[in-house]
């Protein structure tokens, strides 16, 4: 359900006998000039960012179907409707990949890009300043857009990052800052389309470089009074410079509005995100074995630690690789190969970072001793993770979709006991071969082929045999336990 808002243009200073005050016009050449303030300065400077940053900046259109609840005196009444949710996005790619949050996007059963409009060509010879407030007035209520469609390459729930891709003209790409470089009470900038309101710009201050939900998570984001509303999710968070320091991703509110507490992802994460989900469509997670807790006071206290600070192992998986090195409960992890372990979040970030197969060195105390172990990293896998990693190209590929599909059978089904259907052919891996619009996602489980029913690999060979070149296609898939509609075109 959508909100319009009607805006009223109140013209002081005209009406009977009063005569329209006029602007100045820009001093012609050789006028003495008159030297600007520092506040004219800080406005100069102001209209140059957002002229660098506007032009990346986009508004997500998202069009699917969802629960609609119906309250009357009686029951509550839940149907499913077609519903439409406005969000924001940025380019970070010249390539068109932009990305946004995966709240955003959930549910999508068709996605669409409102790209900002191209700048005009700058004016030769003097304007009158009144004129320039004019040309900024008009294009701002110009209902001239471009609209085009955009695919989802990967998304990550637990982080809330979704990455898109379009095709054609693509906006200038924005650049991430160091996020080490971040200071509290650094001036930043809010750009989205908040309460669908396109091309809307906020400033405020970074409140706090770092904060977290709870103690235990591994997640951390910065903390803004810029002001940041429903329809900002996705938007940037930039710095003086222009950059990129966070994502817009949700606010603490009573009222349902801004109260000065806003939240971003930090550049940091979305750098790891962009590049592991273009290359992945997923994010890797790499482990040891182990889960960890933050040391609270509390804590500290009732176990009689040595510190009443930092990360605790709580727990060793059995016949992990934490376990064959020697790592126990209650070992306290001093660093992670060498850099020091004060907090979950960095810990978390250590190993986000890292590659399969590598060693990570933990200096632990455990008691009063100090202790170093050399653990091997793992991707974390579940069991249909490893039975996913057996499809081969020779066995497994499906050429028409240009996809490594696995058959869902008796064992699969009983790895995957939320599936909808105990049939149909899961998505393993992408091919380099695959239709460029192709918008299945490893892990998608296909049930149908236009009219066609999949519920094996050789159903659905032999329905998509039955296809020609530039026909229509639609793929009826389970994507995280919901059903839906992908339709794209074969090449």
């Amino acid at each position: 359900m959508f909100r319009y808002l009607a805006a009223t243009i109140l013209c002081a200073g005209i009406g009977a006998g009063q005569a329209r005050p006029t602007t100045p016009a820009v001093p012609a050449p050789g006028a003495a000039k008159a030297v600007p303030s520092p506040l004219d300065n800080l406005n100069d400077a102001i209209q140059a960012l957002i002229g660098k940053v506007s032009p990346s900046v986009v508004q997500i259109v998202v069009s699917g179907y969802g629960p609609e609840v119906k309250e009357d005196r009686r029951t509550n009444e839940v149907t499913i409707a077609h519903q439409r949710s406005i969000g924001s996005g940025f380019v970070v790619d010249p390539q068109g990949y932009i990305l946004t949050n995966a709240h955003v996007i959930n549910g999508a059963e068709r996605i669409q890009i409102i790209l900002p409009q191209p700048k005009a060509a700058k004016p030769t010879g003097l304007i009158p300043r009144d004129e320039i407030a004019k040309q900024a007035i008009t294009s701002a209520l110009s209902p001239k857009m471009t609209i085009v469609p955009a695919r989802l390459i990967g998304q990550d729930r637990d982080f809330d990052i979704a990455l898109l891709k379009i095709d054609g003209e693509i906006p200038p790409p924005l650049q991430f800052s160091a996020y080490r470089d971040l200071r509290q009470g650094e001036m930043v900038f809010a750009f989205g389309s908040p309460e669908g309101l396109r091309n809307t710009v906020t400033h405020g201050i970074v409140s706090s470089v770092a904060r977290q939900s709870d103690p235990d998570s591994t997640q951390i984001s910065i903390q803004t009074d810029t002001p940041i509303n429903p329809g900002n999710s996705g938007g940037p968070l930039v710095n003086v410079k222009g950059e990129v320091v966070g994502m817009d991703t949700f606010i603490l509110s009573k009222s349902g509005g801004n109260e000065g507490l806003g939240f971003a992802i930090p550049s940091a994460t979305l750098r790891v995100a962009y590049r592991q989900l273009k290359q992945f469509g997923r994010m890797r997670r790499q482990e040891i074995g182990i889960s960890m807790q933050t040391i609270t006071p509390e804590l500290g206290a009732g176990l009689k630690l040595a510190q009443n600070y930092g990360v605790i192992v709580s727990d060793v998986m059995p016949r992990s690789n934490a376990e064959k090195a020697g790592l126990k409960p209650g070992d306290i992890l001093l660093t992670v190969d060498g850099q020091p372990c004060d907090n979950l979040p960095t810990v978390a970030y250590y190993f986000l970072l890292r590659d399969s197969g590598d060693k990570v060195r933990l200096e632990i105390q455990r008691g009063k001793e100090m202790l170093t172990f050399d653990v091997p990293v793992m991707e974390e896998k579940h069991e249909i993770d490893a039975r996913l990693a057996l499809a081969t190209p020779d066995k497994n590929l499906v050429p028409e979709l240009g996809i490594l599909g696995i058959e869902v059978d008796r064992d699969v089904a009983k790895l995957m006991p939320d599936l909808r259907h105990a049939y149909g052919v899961i998505t393993a891996a992408k091919t380099s071969s695959a239709p460029r619009d192709l918008p299945l996602l490893p892990g998608d489980v296909i049930l149908g082929v236009n009219d066609f029913p999949t519920t094996t690999m050789e159903s659905l060979r032999t329905g998509l045999k039955q296809l020609r070149p530039a026909d229509p296609v639609v793929l009826q898939i389970e994507r995280e336990g919901k059903l839906m509609f992908l339709s794209f075109s074969l090449q």
